[in-house]
Formats: structure tokens, sequence, C-alpha cells
């Protein structure tokens, strides 16, 4: 009995593993889904100008939800930002937990994109683990296709936070939550449990799960100081 008692459990393991492989899998294809949605809601869209002036983008696709007035409680996500001739090094996977997303009363999950607008911000989004609002100077990013004469208003803040839910993108505030680094998922996209500093501070390959989604980053956004 004990030999196949093990056999049970080391299966049990294996499935256990390949199921968390296959969500880390399917996070970054439902990322990809939620980029090219922000960039093609018409009036609703992510302006292409304030994606192309990023210096990181993170994508938290599904975004649990809580009740009335209460922000996100749990959400995974993927981490791009960039190196010093403008491309995009990632991805690094962040957790989203706690906090406010403003008053999105009734929606069970959205989707979130944060885009960092100058170096303090990706110096701080990157580091293992980080608070939006407050000092991170997080705003309620503008929509439509270009940003115009909102730009020099959003320049101002260091993050830039819009959520989809039921459609349509718009600017959200965020305050409170906290965004922290997933070193079970870094481990399974490139093999070792890399901290999100490693990855997105040295020169590693993107894993090949990985490519689409870098792929489309750079065909949307060249590099604007």
């Amino acid at each position: 009995m004990k030999p196949i008692f093990a056999m049970m459990i080391a299966t049990g393991m294996m499935m256990g593993a390949k199921s968390h492989t296959n969500e880390a899998v399917k996070r970054l294809s439902a990322a990809q889904d939620v980029l090219t949605a922000a960039l093609e809601a018409s009036d609703h869209s992510i302006p292409k100008d304030l994606i192309e002036k990023s210096h990181c983008v993170a994508i938290i696709p599904g975004l649990k939800k809580g009740g009335f007035i209460v922000g996100a409680k749990y959400g995974k996500g993927v981490l791009f930002c960039r190196k010093e001739n403008g491309g995009w090094r990632g991805p690094a996977t962040v957790r989203v937990e706690g906090g406010s997303f403003g008053l999105q009363i009734g929606a069970g999950e959205t989707d979130v994109i944060l885009l960092v607008m100058n170096k303090s911000g990706s110096d701080s989004i990157i580091k293992n683990e980080f608070k939006l609002g407050g000092e991170a100077g997080v705003m309620a990013g503008p929509v439509g296709r270009s940003s115009s004469a909102e730009t020099d208003l959003a320049m101002k803040a260091k993050i830039l936070a819009y959520s989809r839910s039921r459609g349509v993108f718009a600017g959200v505030a965020l305050e409170g939550s906290t965004l922290r680094e997933d070193l079970d998922d870094n481990k399974t996209l490139f093999g070792k449990a890399l901290t999100n500093e490693q990855i997105l501070n040295e020169a590693r390959a993107t894993p090949k799960v990985a490519l689409a989604l870098k792929n489309k980053l750079t065909s949307i956004s060249k590099w604007e100081k």
C-alpha cells in the first residue's frame, strides 16, 4: 500500500505543477487580449501615445473584486519594463491584493492596466512590495484615441491606471492596493525563482510563451522619451 500511496502523492504533485504552469501561460494570453482590447475600444481606448511614453506596463486580467464599492481583492498579472534602448524586458509577474478600485459597483471581475510613466515609478514598481496610491502618484488615466490636452495632467502621475468592466475601459483611482512579485510564477516562466528586479534589470531571454505579448507591445509602442 505504501508504494501506491507514494505514487498517488507524486501524481498529485505533478498534476498540481502542470496546472500552475497552464495558469501562468493562460494569464499571458489573457493579458495580450486585454492589451489588444485596450487599443481597439474606440473612444474608450487607452491612448497609444501614452503607451509609447510609458516606462513599464502592467496588465492584470480578471482581477477579482468584492462587494459594494469594495475594490479588488486578488489578482495576478504580468509586468514589462523598458530596457535602455527602449525595447521591452519581461515578463515579471505580479500579485495585486486589497485596496479600492473606485466606484465600480457590482462587477465580479475587472481587467486592469497600469502605465508607469517615469523612471521613478519604474524603480518603485519592480520592488518586492509596492503600495499603489498615496506617494506612488497613481492617477486615473485619460481615454480616447489621443491623450491630447490631458497629457500634461497625466504626466504628473508616476502611474496611470485603467480598468475594463463590462467591455468598457475607463481611468480608475487605486488606493491602498499592494503590488507584489510572484516568485512561483516567475519560476514557472523562467525555470528559476527570479525576482522581478532580476528579470527587469538584467539581460535575460524572454520565455517563448511570452514572446507573443512582448511582440505585441513592441509593435504598438516605439520609444518616445
